[in-house]
């Protein structure tokens, strides 16, 4: 044990670290621990549930080290300049082979995921902690089995106390340490993000025009119903196409029916993160489930379309593309976006069983950041739930998020992590909340002590919470 125990700017003793250090039995060992050893058929999993500073210690103890940031970087296989490597390289082959299936982690080697130097398990099962500090913690990586899989190659960040059962770690050892230029292993220092809270919305008037570019003429939608399945336990999914808003294109839509409730439902339009751009199957997304099966269970109806750019609709959408960014691509992209989320309530429009009086906008991460856009122009949105967004990046007025948040009136509720490197709290997360025209008492921002990535019950409990509220109780069926 080498390393300053430091807590909220306290210095600590070793007994007052120890005495954090405890397994579920309150015996020294990891937190997913009890009675000092791990849990029984679990002798190949990785070691989880550790702190920076028992990992740190372990390493030491074994005659080895945490990796830098630059040489866990090195080790996964991306160049150091990682930024502007194109994700349609290695990334993509790694990741359909590693365990980032939500269901938990798996014993090391399981998934056949490898980087270039034969390491397994860089991406998902757990995170794994590195040497570097930041101004609040130290650096994590890889992202763990239920965290968005373009979690692998970013960098992420936590309290170097926190024993999350998602942290792990690797070690590595140096063959010539004295060689290594000594910024390598210094604290990591971080851009923030531009200041938005300076920022003035424009007029009505301008703002008018902004919003007249997702008009469109309500041409016939020509629906069909293409596909039904009701083997799921606990709801039936349709595939539905109908045409799009533009071109001659065909918007895809999967609908989710609970078969624990009543029509008509409440119903929550799902808007997805940045994985999307990159996945192939929208039904068939392991994260989606994961994401949203609890609403079914609860009795409320999910929509999830298949938004251009996305899945098997992608047709030149790149990640970089697909953030609010200084070029009109990005406004044709949103417009479209705005178009496929605005014609699926049209075609919901024209069925009995969905109650479209009660719609919820509810977006992940990238679909988060969307959440500033699309309830300002689309106002039979009822309530906007936001997991995991903020103002990102800059763009042309026309579709810059502060020209539209201050439009959004209806019921918001964000749920954040405080120590999210994508969208840091000061900078991109408050400011978010503080131009929403919602007023006070219909909005809430629930900051959890997690990067960018929420445990899954603390999501349960607020958003149930907000439908219930705000939309009231779902009635059960006659023999629940």
């Amino acid at each position: 044990w080498k390393n300053e125990f430091v807590k909220d700017g306290k210095i600590l003793t070793w007994e007052e670290a120890m005495s954090l250090f405890t397994d579920k039995s309150g015996r020294l060992g990891p937190s997913t621990w009890e009675a000092g050893d791990y849990p029984d058929g679990q002798d190949d999993y990785p070691v989880s549930g550790v702190s920076w500073y028992e990992a740190a210690a372990y390493a030491e103890y074994a005659d080895k080290s945490l990796p830098t940031q630059i040489h866990w970087t090195s080790g996964a296989g991306f160049p150091y300049d990682w930024e502007n490597w194109s994700f349609n390289g290695s990334y993509n082959k790694i990741l359909p082979y590693s365990n980032l299936n939500k269901k938990g982690p798996a014993p090391v080697g399981m998934f056949r995921g490898m980087s270039h130097f034969g390491a397994y398990d860089m991406a998902g099962n757990v995170r794994e902690w590195n040497w570097n500090k930041t101004k609040v913690g130290c650096i994590i990586r890889g992202g763990a089995w239920d965290d968005f899989n373009y979690m692998y190659p970013y960098w992420s960040q936590l309290p170097p106390f926190d024993r999350s059962p998602k942290n792990g770690f690797r070690c590595v050892r140096y063959i010539n340490k004295e060689k290594i230029p000594q910024q390598t292993f210094q604290e990591v220092e971080f851009v923030d993000q531009k200041d938005y809270s300076k920022e003035k919305p424009v007029s009505e008037s301008v703002f008018k025009i902004y919003r007249n570019q997702f008009l469109y003429d309500k041409t016939d939608l020509n629906a069909r119903i293409e596909e039904r399945d009701e083997s799921p336990e606990d709801w039936v999914v349709e595939k539905i196409s109908f045409n799009a808003a533009y071109g001659n294109e065909k918007v895809t839509v999967y609908l989710y029916l609970p078969k624990n409730g009543i029509p008509p439902y409440q119903t929550i339009i799902y808007f997805p993160g940045g994985s999307a751009i990159k996945g192939k199957d929208a039904k068939n997304s392991n994260g989606f489930i994961w994401m949203n099966d609890y609403l079914l269970k609860n009795g409320r109806a999910v929509v999830f379309p298949v938004y251009r750019g996305t899945y098997d609709r992608n047709n030149g959408l790149t990640m970089e593309m697909g953030d609010p960014n200084y070029s009109h691509q990005f406004t044709e992209w949103l417009i479209w976006w705005t178009k496929d989320f605005s014609r699926t309530i049209d075609y919901l429009e024209t069925r009995s069983d969905f109650d479209t009086g009660k719609i919820a906008f509810y977006g992940w991460s990238w679909g988060g950041e969307i959440g500033a856009y699309i309830p300002a122009v689309e106002k039979r949105i009822k309530t906007d739930i936001l997991v995991l967004g903020g103002l990102y990046g800059p763009a042309y007025p026309e579709a810059n998020q502060v020209n539209y948040l201050p439009r959004i009136n209806i019921p918001v509720l964000m749920l954040n992590g405080k120590y999210d490197m994508f969208n840091l709290y000061e900078t991109s997360v408050k400011p978010f909340y503080d131009f929403l025209g919602t007023p006070e008492k219909d909005k809430r921002l629930c900051l959890f002590e997690v990067d960018h990535s929420i445990y899954k019950n603390d999501v349960v409990k607020e958003v149930l919470g907000w439908l219930d509220k705000y939309f009231g109780p779902v009635k059960p069926l006659p023999n629940k």
